[in-house]
């Protein structure tokens, strides 16, 4: 969804838009820059966007200073099955 030139998206909008950005790409990674770019939104709006996604739980920041889905981060245990072995006769 490209932004139209003189319509200014409300910010219920651009919300709905940059979570279904993260929900629709697991292990969407952007920095702040990235996220400016991608969403057309000027350093005040996009910080105050990331950050309240932050504080809904939706998105981490990760040590480098990137936001991803807190799903997406989640770690997943693994089940490992033991082998059969079948006795050759």
């Amino acid at each position: 969804m490209m932004p139209v030139p003189g319509l200014d998206p409300t910010i219920d909008e651009v919300l709905s838009r940059v979570q279904g950005e993260f929900l629709e790409m697991p292990g969407l990674r952007l920095t702040t820059p990235q996220a400016r770019r991608l969403w057309g939104l000027d350093a005040a709006s996009c910080d105050a966007l990331l950050r309240a996604l932050v504080d809904a739980k939706f998105l981490f920041q990760t040590r480098d200073g990137a936001f991803m889905r807190v799903d997406a981060a989640a770690p997943m245990k693994a089940t490992i099955k033991p082998r059969r072995t079948t006795a050759i006769a």
